[in-house]
C-alpha cells in the first residue's frame, strides 16, 4: 500500500522529487489565505463600524455578506472568471467575500457584549469615543474577534484548495493533477489533501493559543471562579 509505485496509496519517491513544488504550493496557499483574511478583516471592520454608528445599516450589510457567503464556491469562481480572468485575483475576490459574514457578526457581537458599566466607567474617566473604542471596546471584544478570524481562516484554507481550479495555485493544484491523470495516481491527491488538513489544524491551534495570549484576564477569571 505504501510501496513506491503508481498504484500505491502514496509514492514517497514522488514526494521526494517534488519537494520544491510542495514548498512553492505551500507558500501560494499561505499567501492567498493570509491576504484574503486580512482584506476581509479590514472590510468587515469598516462594515462593523458603520453598523455600530448607524444601527439600521447592520441588517442590509449582514444581508449582503450573507448573500455572498451562500453562493457555492464553484459558482462564484465561474461567475468571476469571465470578468477577472484566471489566477490569484479571481480566487482572492471570492475568498474575501466568504470571510465577511463571519467577521462582521463576530466583531459586532463582541463589541455589543462589552458591559455598559465598563463603557460608563471609561466615559467617566474622560475617554473620547474613538479612544474608548480602541482601548476598551475592541480590547474586550478580542475573544469574539479572534474567534471570527479563527473560523474565517480555517474556512479559507479549505476554499483555497478548491480555488486551484481557477489557476490560483496552492495545494489544490496537486489534487487537480492527481484527478486529471488518465490512470489513477493517488499520491498528489493524498499530499494535497493531507497538507490542506494539516495547515487548517495548525492555524486553528495557533488561534486558540493567540486568544489565550491576548486575553490573560479570561484565564485569571476562570481560575478565580474555580476556587470560591
Amino acid at each position: 500500500m505504501f510501496a513506491n509505485g503508481p498504484d500505491s496509496f502514496i509514492w514517497w519517491d514522488w514526494v521526494d522529487r517534488n519537494t520544491d513544488k510542495i514548498w512553492a504550493r505551500t507558500i501560494e496557499h499561505l499567501q492567498l489565505t493570509g491576504s484574503s483574511v486580512a482584506i476581509g478583516f479590514v472590510i468587515a471592520m469598516a462594515m462593523a463600524m458603520i453598523s455600530l454608528r448607524w444601527r439600521r445599516a447592520y441588517g442590509p450589510l449582514a444581508a449582503v455578506a450573507g448573500g455572498l457567503y451562500s453562493i457555492p464556491s464553484l459558482a462564484l469562481f465561474g461567475f468571476l472568471v469571465p470578468i477577472t480572468g484566471l489566477g490569484f485575483r479571481t480566487a482572492q475576490i471570492a475568498l474575501v467575500s466568504y470571510t465577511l459574514l463571519i467577521l462582521l457578526r463576530n466583531i459586532v457581537a463582541g463589541i455589543d457584549a462589552v458591559p455598559a458599566s465598563v463603557i460608563e466607567a471609561a466615559n467617566g474617566m474622560g475617554y473620547e469615543p474613538w479612544r474608548r473604542f480602541i482601548a476598551v471596546d475592541l480590547r474586550l471584544a478580542t475573544p469574539a474577534i479572534v474567534g471570527g478570524l479563527r473560523v474565517a481562516t480555517v474556512t479559507v484554507i479549505g476554499l483555497v484548495t478548491v480555488a486551484a481550479l481557477v489557476g490560483s495555485g496552492g495545494y489544490g493544484t496537486f489534487i487537480e493533477d492527481g484527478l486529471s491523470r488518465a490512470r489513477g495516481f493517488s499520491t498528489p491527491i493524498v499530499v494535497g489533501g493531507a497538507l490542506s488538513i494539516a495547515m487548517a489544524v495548525l492555524f486553528d491551534a495557533a488561534f486558540v493559543l493567540l486568544q489565550r495570549a491576548v486575553t490573560p484576564w479570561a484565564r485569571r477569571g476562570a481560575a478565580g471562579g474555580a476556587h470560591p
